[in-house]
């Protein structure tokens, strides 16, 4: 049995053939700091490779699934943006760790999943999400482009003028809007999402492994090779981004409790 004891941001536990992973800061609303994206950079690797799981089940601890970045984190790249280099490697070892994951991976998005937290339930197999949880990708709303997966992920789940419309504006969904329109597979009511996942994953458990692993491989074969076209250059505009006015403001505001006037609305006033 793989312990995974030296994962310090990350949570585990196993129920038979199912391996239940709980990004686990609740404090912060499991916002992802540095050491926890360095943690989900090698994540999925080592999950494909466990033998003791079949199933994956991935969940926030606490109110949570994920809020996104880390504010703290994300001034410690403003503040040295050399820093970007091994967060845009990471991220695209996130996304492709996820898609080749031989593992049916199950969301369980438990609370808000929002900006990198959304985009990894996204890039998910199945995503069940608790009927009060929102989701949405707010790069935007903090001076950042959509670089670490969503721009590849959210116009093949719900195409590409509702995609724009979200990206664009930073947005949140609530849960049975967001299964209504394709975007998550289903929203049921709280107190039934730990059951209702776990029947899920129960049922792959009981099927022919190696057909649905496969069978996984071979639906994903396509959204890799898109997320390979995308990935470098969403990455790099968001490192662009990263050292621009608007990006500083949006982390000033974040701080201060107070919407954020970005450059232009600055400009509009003068």
């Amino acid at each position: 049995m793989k312990p995974y004891s030296e994962y310090r941001t990350i949570a585990f536990s196993r129920r038979g053939r199912v391996l239940e992973v709980t990004l686990n800061r609740p404090d912060q609303l499991n916002a992802i700091d540095e050491l926890m994206h360095t943690e989900l950079a090698r994540l999925f690797p080592e999950i494909s490779a466990d033998a003791a799981c079949d199933v994956v089940i991935l969940t926030g601890a606490g109110r949570a699934f994920s809020a996104g970045g880390d504010i703290q984190w994300m001034q410690a790249m403003v503040d040295n943006p050399a820093q970007f280099e091994q967060t845009a490697r990471e991220a695209k070892q996130i996304v492709y760790g996820l898609l080749d994951c031989e593992k049916p991976v199950i969301a369980k998005v438990n609370g808000y999943a929002t900006g990198l937290g959304a985009t990894i339930a996204l890039f998910c197999d199945m995503i069940f999400a608790a009927d009060h949880a929102k989701i949405g990708d707010p790069h935007v709303s903090v001076g950042f482009v959509a670089g670490d997966g969503g721009a590849v992920i959210w116009p093949q789940l719900i195409g590409y003028a509702r995609a724009k419309e979200f990206l664009l504006t930073g947005d949140l969904i609530d849960a049975p809007e967001a299964a209504r329109m394709g975007l998550v597979n289903r929203a049921v009511p709280a107190a039934d999402l730990d059951a209702q996942v776990a029947q899920y994953a129960e049922r792959l458990v009981a099927g022919a492994t190696k057909a649905i692993r496969w069978t996984k491989l071979s639906v994903n074969i396509g959204l890799r090779e898109l997320a390979s076209k995308i990935l470098d250059a969403s990455l790099a505009y968001e490192a662009l981004s990263n050292v621009t006015p608007d990006h500083q403001e949006a982390i000033n505001a974040f701080r201060e409790r107070r919407a954020p006037v970005f450059g232009h609305a600055i400009e509009a006033q003068q």
